[in-house]
C-alpha cells in the first residue's frame, strides 16, 4: 500500500489492476474523456472532462477551509442548476494563485464552451445553442501556490473534447479516475443501483485521496452520477446528509484541504415522476445507493492513505449524543500516537484512553468500556480482567484493526474511519514537490 512519490510522479499509473475494481455501467446522458495536458512532465493523464450534452442537475459539497481554490471560488458563484460540464486538473491546486487562478478559468471556460459548442453544431443534425461558461464546473488538486498552467490546459482542450465517448466501458471509468490522482497510488471507483418507484436507477462514482485527509472535507476530489430525474435543490440535500457520515467521518492526518468537492450529476435520462420534498419517501432507496456508495469511496481513500498499512474503525457506541461520539472518535483517529501504535502493531490502549480524556467531552472512566478487535482491554477504570497481550499482538498484525469504545451514556453512536501513520508517510510528504 506505501508509495515511492517520485516514482509515481514520473510514471503513469498503471492499468494493469483493472480488473480489480468494480465496473461501473455507463449513464447516459453522460460522455467522459481524460487526457494528458503534460502537466506533471511525463506523460501521465492530468485532466478529465465530463460532459452533459443536454445538461445536468447537480448538487455540491466544498471544504470549510477559509482558504479555497479559484476552482471552488468559481462554482460557488454560479447560480444555474443545471450544468454542462466539469473538467477537472491535477498536478495544480489553483489555490493563493491571486487574479491569475481565476483569469485562468475565465479564459479556460470561454475556450471550453466555444469548442464544445462547435462540435455540437459540426455534428450530423447538431444545434447550434451555444454552452456557455457558467455552465461549467471546475475541479483542481495539486501543489498549492503555483501558478496555474493556462497555456497548457488552453491547447489541450481541443483534444479533450475529441476524445469524448459516451460508452462508459470499464477502461473509460478508470482512466478518469486514473487522471485526478495525486499521491493516490490506486483510482478509486465505486457503482451502485436502486429503485425509485419502479424505475432501475444507476449511481456511478470516482474519487481520489490519499493525504491531507480530515472531516469538514478532507484533500479529495468525489464526483458520482446518475441517471435519475432529480431536481438540483433535493440533489444538494441528499448530498449534505450522506457526507455526514462517510467523506466527514474519514481522517489521515487531520488537515483539512483547500481543494476538497464532493459533487453529484444527474442527467435525467430516467423519469421518476414528481418528488415533493426530499423526504419523499421514493427517494429513500436511492438515499441508502448514495450513502453506501460514498462510504465505499470514503473507505477506499482511507485505505490509500499516505503510507498506511492498516485501515482502523474507530467506533463509539452509547455516547450521550452522536457530536460527543464524532468528538470522541475523531480525537482518538487523530492522535500521532495513537496512529503510531497502530503502525507498530502495540495494542497499547493507554493511547485509546488518553485520546478519550483530551476530547473535553464530559465521561464517567469508571463506566468506559475499551475493546480492540473482540478483545475486551479496559473496563470499570482499569485493565480488564480478561487481557491477554499475547492474542492482542496477534491481532494486531491484521491489516484491518476495529477500536470500540463504549462510554455507556447515552444511546448515541458514530464510526470513523482512519489509518496508521508510518515513516513513509513522512517520506512521502518530505519529496511531495521534489
Amino acid at each position: 500500500m506505501t508509495i515511492n512519490l517520485k516514482n509515481f510522479l514520473t510514471d503513469k499509473p498503471k492499468l494493469s489492476k483493472m480488473g480489480d475494481f468494480q465496473e461501473l455501467k455507463q449513464i447516459e446522458g453522460l460522455e467522459i474523456s481524460a487526457v494528458s495536458a503534460d502537466l506533471y512532465g511525463t506523460g501521465r493523464d492530468d485532466l478529465c472532462l465530463f460532459y452533459f450534452k443536454e445538461g445536468a442537475n447537480y448538487g455540491a459539497v466544498y471544504t470549510n477551509n477559509s482558504i479555497c481554490s479559484e476552482s471552488i471560488t468559481w462554482n460557488r458563484k454560479i447560480r444555474k442548476s443545471l450544468i454542462k460540464a466539469l473538467m477537472v486538473n491535477t498536478k495544480n491546486a489553483n489555490t493563493f494563485t491571486g487574479s491569475q487562478g481565476q483569469e485562468a478559468l475565465e479564459n479556460i471556460s470561454k475556450n471550453l464552451s466555444r469548442v464544445l459548442t462547435l462540435r455540437e453544431s459540426q455534428k450530423e443534425g447538431g444545434t447550434n445553442q451555444a454552452i456557455k461558461p457558467n455552465e461549467i464546473l471546475f475541479a483542481s488538486t495539486g501543489v498549492i501556490g503555483e501558478k496555474y498552467p493556462t497555456q497548457q490546459i488552453k491547447e489541450h482542450i481541443p483534444f479533450l473534447v475529441e476524445k469524448l465517448k459516451d460508452n462508459h466501458n470499464k477502461f473509460i471509468w478508470f482512466k478518469a479516475a486514473s487522471s485526478i490522482l495525486t499521491t493516490d497510488t490506486r483510482p478509486k471507483l465505486a457503482y451502485e443501483e436502486c429503485k425509485i418507484g419502479n424505475k432501475a436507477i444507476k449511481l456511478s462514482g470516482i474519487a481520489k485521496g490519499s493525504g491531507m485527509i480530515a472531516p469538514n472535507m478532507a484533500t479529495m476530489l468525489a464526483f458520482v452520477f446518475t441517471d435519475a430525474d432529480i431536481p438540483s435543490v433535493y440533489l444538494k440535500s441528499l448530498l449534505k446528509k450522506a457526507v455526514a457520515n462517510t467523506f466527514n467521518a474519514i481522517t489521515v492526518d487531520s488537515d483539512t484541504s483547500t481543494n476538497d468537492m464532493v459533487a453529484i450529476f444527474a442527467t435525467n435520462k430516467v423519469k421518476i415522476g414528481k418528488i415533493y420534498n426530499v423526504l419523499d419517501p421514493k427517494l429513500k432507496d436511492f438515499e441508502r445507493a448514495l450513502q453506501k456508495l460514498l462510504l465505499n469511496l470514503a473507505k477506499q481513500i482511507v485505505g490509500d492513505g499516505e503510507g498506511a498499512k492498516k485501515f482502523i474503525n474507530i467506533k463509539i457506541i452509547n455516547a450521550k449524543s452522536q457530536y460527543m461520539a464524532k468528538n470522541i472518535g475523531f480525537s482518538i483517529a487523530n492522535s500521532p500516537l495513537f496512529k503510531t501504535a497502530m503502525a507498530g502493531e502495540d495494542p497499547n490502549w493507554g493511547r485509546i484512553i488518553m485520546g478519550i480524556g483530551k476530547s473535553g467531552e464530559k465521561i464517567v472512566p469508571e463506566k468506559i468500556e475499551i475493546k480492540i478487535g473482540t478483545f475486551k482491554v479496559a473496563e470499570k477504570g482499569k485493565i480488564s480482567e480478561e487481557y491477554n497481550e499475547e492474542k492482542l499482538k496477534e491481532y494486531m498484525t491484521s491489516d484491518l484493526i476495529t477500536i470500540e469504545v463504549n462510554l455507556k451514556l447515552g444511546q448515541a453512536s458514530f464510526d470513523c474511519y482512519t489509518c496508521d501513520f508510518t515513516k513513509d508517510y513522512v517520506d512521502i510528504n518530505a519529496d511531495y514537490r521534489s
